[in-house]
């Protein structure tokens, strides 16, 4: 039913998009041009997200704080490589309270700069390090062609920001955070098939010595970077003095790492799972569960309702009720597009019988079950679906990545989907060939797929593709 009221993604996948994004209540523009007003069922699938990484972050040692909104623009000019990358996104304020203010004011893009001048006063000792530190916060890059979620001039992220006593540790702490904060939920929370790899040079985070990303691939093709860990190697801890005193008493400059997850996240959810009746979200992160329906508002299908919710709410499933008023037809289509798990239809035929109807969103399935049996089965089915969500992309990310050998089958092979070649055949004049036709070098991997230390190891693949 949802077709008629969603463009079909093959006629159109960025109006799709934006059909699901505002018919699915999830977000709507802001007063100032590339801005989002976050809508609460679009909020609850952040929050969500928000819970599952908060949580796993925790367990890695890092704690959460808080940093200005504002930041001096002479911190960023501390780090050449830092206020080079970001110049063009930045948002500067130079007056407040009526008056010209002596120095200008970046509005926080990131906060590496903030962060590091708080470390060097913070860190003293080696007994100081490692110092992990997190915070969730918005940040503002100005973005020439924003698109909601996706893109916005202000979006939400957790930035984590760590100082070391070496690399090794640097290193490992950041690839931890990719490997078991971001793969993790990624694959286990969100379904989400992705290529872990690093960035060649050229795509690296301002300022970083080796960048991080998994990339997942949407539905019509094209990459999404779903979140980065950086090693920043001295760069920033010589920029902002971060010191600490050694065992043998001598004064050594920190190693430090930063790494971020963001709203973009809400997009490839949309991109990633979704068809042509609207969101399909995967069971763990989905904020309602199942929705239970009355075909018709009638005191004894409403008493119903009342008594599955109740068995799903005690079996500990997000559960939403949706009493009888107005067309079942238009509620159902509703719900489809805000892409709820299960669906549970109470009608006055059925129910005569002891009866309900169960709907998968992700299949369409149908199965008819006793009312006492729908908690426990509810449960499986969930599992179940969460199972069949990341296989079925993980089969779609396979089929669509192919395995070239120049840059102009790769560049063929990126109108459908993704290309694997050597990094041997591209290098820094192949990736200027690939951008003329809007293709981009996504990460590097070594052959078995694992992620190499830097992008001179010998022997390395790189995923191309399109890209948001």
């Amino acid at each position: 039913m949802a077709q008629s009221v969603l463009t079909p993604q093959s006629e159109d996948f960025p109006r799709w998009y934006q059909d699901v994004v505002a018919k699915g209540e999830m977000a709507d523009n802001g007063p100032v041009r590339g801005t989002m007003v976050i809508r609460p069922y679009g909020w609850s699938i952040w929050e969500r997200m928000q819970a599952e990484l908060d949580a796993r972050i925790k367990e890695t040692g890092a704690q959460n704080a808080y940093f200005p909104l504002f930041i001096p623009l002479s911190y960023f000019q501390r780090e050449a490589e830092h206020v080079e990358g970001f110049s063009p996104e930045l948002a500067v304020v130079t007056h407040a309270g009526g008056e010209e203010l002596a120095e200008p004011i970046v509005v926080r893009p990131t906060s590496e700069t903030v962060i590091g001048e708080f470390m060097a006063k913070w860190i003293q000792s080696y007994r100081d390090l490692p110092l992990l530190l997190n915070q969730w916060s918005n940040v503002v890059r100005w973005e020439l062609r924003p698109r909601l979620f996706l893109r916005s001039s202000e979006f939400l992220w957790q930035e984590g920001h760590t100082a070391h006593a070496s690399y090794e540790d640097a290193n490992a702490f950041a690839t931890k955070i990719h490997l078991e904060v971001y793969n993790d939920f990624l694959e286990n929370v969100l379904a989400a098939p992705t290529y872990l790899g690093i960035k060649p040079a050229s795509e690296r985070f301002a300022g970083a010595i080796n960048s991080m990303t998994a990339e997942g691939m949407m539905r019509d093709g094209k990459a999404l970077q779903m979140a980065t860990s950086h090693e920043l190697g001295q760069n920033f801890a010589r920029a902002f003095d971060i010191y600490y005193q050694s065992e043998a008493g001598q004064a050594e400059l920190c190693y430090t790492s930063s790494w971020g997850a963001s709203t973009r996240m809400v997009g490839g959810l949309i991109m990633l799972h979704g068809d042509d009746n609207g969101l399909v979200v995967p069971p763990r992160l989905a904020p309602i569960q199942v929705v239970v329906i009355a075909v018709r508002d009638e005191p004894e299908v409403n008493d119903a309702c009342d008594r599955v919710a109740a068995s799903l709410k005690a079996a500990d499933v997000r559960v939403r009720i949706d009493h009888g008023r107005g067309s079942f037809g238009r509620r159902v289509t509703d719900w489809e597009i805000k892409g709820v798990p299960l669906r549970v239809e109470v009608g006055p035929r059925d129910l005569k019988e002891g009866l309900v109807t169960v709907v998968r969103r992700d299949t369409g399935a149908k199965v008819t079950l006793a009312l006492d049996s729908v908690a426990p089965t509810a449960a499986s089915l969930l599992e179940e679906i969460q199972v069949d969500m990341f296989e079925g992309a993980k089969a779609r990310l396979a089929e669509a990545t192919h395995d070239v050998a120049n840059i102009p089958e790769a560049i063929e092979a990126a109108e459908t989907g993704f290309a694997r070649l050597d990094w041997s055949q591209v290098g820094e004049a192949g990736e200027a060939e690939l951008k003329v036709d809007a293709v981009t070098v996504r990460c590097l991997q070594r052959r078995d797929g694992s992620m190499p230390l830097n992008d001179t190891e010998d022997d390395l693949v790189c995923i191309v593709s399109k890209s948001y």
